[in-house]
């Protein structure tokens, strides 16, 4: 298409030839509905639309100026400038032909809830990369709210980080545009998450899809322990379902002020409803199909996010899976022999040997010591001091893409989710066995302990011009991490530094240890920094 003249595009009008216009975000979206694939509806306002409204505003000049001679490592200065830029240009009229075209696409998708987001691009700079860069704004309602908040994603193109980033890149600020999509939001019935590959055993002739009642949050916190269907891939075929009980569901609070932020609420799921299968099988069939597509259209296994709302299903957001072994580590898994006493959902391989420690809240964490088995009915950010110290995790919520099966996977140990009684049946000292590869806990030590298979990369290594980034969050990870074949840290999980530091940031600034808070984070952050240095860490 390429007219960058045009202030809105709709997703079915871009493909991926149009990056430079509608950002890697916008063209993913429009890839994804010429590909057919149930993603809900929404347009896009171009890059040429924030260039010109930076022109007629008389913004370009007086931006260049304020960032002329910037250093960039001098923090306040930095944070100052970003401030008044930003002021600058969310402040600043648009043309009023613009505002016009925003409305009548805003009332042309429903006037209802939308999410605006930012696509950041550069059409000479191919392999930049801007993501988590720019600012999000979700359950945005009103013809002026939603120009608002578009106003707010391109203001958001000069945050501190985003400086900073470009300026480390030699890239010229006022060459990089950004775009935003606005799309419909999904007011989900029953939502979850779809790997197109069995992620623990890196079967690729599986699909596994975790499915809850109402929003997907609920799955990433831990909070409810989702169902699991298995599929085979290649016949679309039902071979394993595990439905657990659900007793509450997150949804969207309606009832709150004008002019206040949306929020979610827990809702009681009704008793007749609570034990019941969360997605009919033709939906697990017809999920598992998209996913299929999906896969084909990047031609690589994906983590996809959907929903369903009435009898729809959508798809969310999709994603390359990334901890897909180099070799079948189904056949590392050792099979005992012994009755389980424990079964749950098995969230990270490997067997491990140890006395209980349950852990009711956080602030117990010092009771567990190394080498034991932390169990406790879900686990957060302030859970991580103890998680390192553990040999294996057992909780009574959660999937596999809870927090306590995302950390125990970065941590190397094996870890059982979703068990529902674990915290009611085991007791403090008791030796136990886990098995996370299969998710079973047994009484005593009845195998011997295994590290879960690492992915070996056999071939030798080619050079190309995709550049390979590892999330991380542990800084004593980051000399191991940074010796190996990788070009930096493309998503640097500062929350569970900021666990460690031993109280929450307000709390601290409240109480004057402003100064102390960001000189602990700085120093966990440059342990990666100096690690990866002269790669990015993002």
């Amino acid at each position: 298409m390429q007219q960058t003249t045009r202030t809105i595009v709709w997703f079915d009008e871009v493909t991926k030839t149009d990056i430079p216009l509608v950002g890697g975000k916008g063209a993913n979206l429009g890839e994804m509905v010429h590909a057919q694939i149930p993603v809900p509806p929404g347009f896009i306002v171009t890059a040429g639309a924030y260039f010109k409204f930076l022109n007629d505003a008389g913004l370009t000049d007086e931006v260049r100026r304020y960032l002329k001679g910037l250093n960039v490592n001098d923090s306040r200065r930095l944070q100052e400038i970003s401030e008044i830029i930003k002021d600058k240009i969310s402040s600043a009229s648009m043309p009023p032909a613009m505002v016009k075209e925003m409305k009548d696409a805003y009332r042309k998708l429903g006037q209802g809830l939308v999410a605006v987001r930012s696509s950041a691009t550069a059409e000479d700079l191919p392999e930049a990369s801007f993501a988590g860069q720019q600012s999000t704004f979700l359950n945005i309602q009103g013809e002026d709210e939603v120009v608002a908040a578009i106003q707010g994603c391109w203001s958001s193109l000069f945050e501190s980080r985003a400086i900073f980033y470009r300026e480390e890149h030699g890239f010229d600020h006022l060459k990089v545009g950004i775009a935003v999509p606005v799309q419909k939001m999904i007011q989900s019935e029953v939502s979850g998450v779809l790997f197109t590959v069995e992620p623990l055993s890196s079967d690729t002739t599986k699909i596994l899809i975790e499915a809850i009642f109402g929003l997907g949050e609920a799955i990433v916190s831990g909070d409810i322990t989702p169902d699991q269907y298995l599929l085979d891939k290649n016949g679309l075929r039902i071979i394993d379902k595990k439905v657990h009980k659900q007793e509450w569901q997150l949804s969207k609070n309606t009832n709150i002020p004008s002019g206040e932020l949306e929020a979610n609420v827990k809702v009681p799921v009704p008793a007749s409803k609570q034990s019941r299968q969360k997605l009919a099988d033709k939906d697990i069939v017809a999920l598992a199909k998209i996913g299929k597509t999906i896969e084909d259209l990047y031609q690589f296994p994906q983590d996809i996010e959907w929903a369903k709302q009435g009898t729809q299903l959508f798809i969310l957001q999709t994603r390359p899976v990334t901890t897909l072994k180099a070799t079948d580590t189904a056949k590392t898994f050792h099979k005992i022999e012994a009755q389980a006493i424990l079964t749950g959902v098995a969230a990270s391989p490997g067997i491990a040997v140890g006395p209980v420690k349950i852990v009711p809240v956080a602030s117990q964490i010092d009771r567990v010591k190394n080498g034991d088995v932390l169990v406790a009915e879900m686990t957060t950010p302030d859970f991580v001091p103890a998680m390192k110290r553990a040999s294996a995790i057992v909780t009574d919520r959660g999937g596999r893409t809870a927090h306590a099966a995302i950390v125990s996977r970065e941590l190397g140990i094996p870890c059982v989710v979703g068990t529902e009684v674990a915290t009611k049946t085991l007791k403090d000292g008791q030796e136990i066995t886990v098995d996370g590869s299969i998710g079973e806990v047994y009484a005593g030590r009845v195998a011997e302990p295994t590290k879960s298979a690492p992915a070996v990369i056999t071939q030798e290594r080619i050079k190309t011009k995709t550049r390979v980034y590892v999330n991380l969050a542990e800084p004593e990870l980051a000399e191991t991490i940074a010796s190996r074949h990788v070009d930096g840290v493309g998503l640097l999980r500062a929350e569970f530094m900021i666990a460690q530091i031993g109280g929450h940031p307000r709390y601290m600034l409240h109480e004057g240890k402003g100064d102390q808070f960001m000189e602990m984070l700085a120093r966990g952050i440059t342990t990666f920094t100096k690690a990866f240095h002269p790669r990015p860490v993002v």
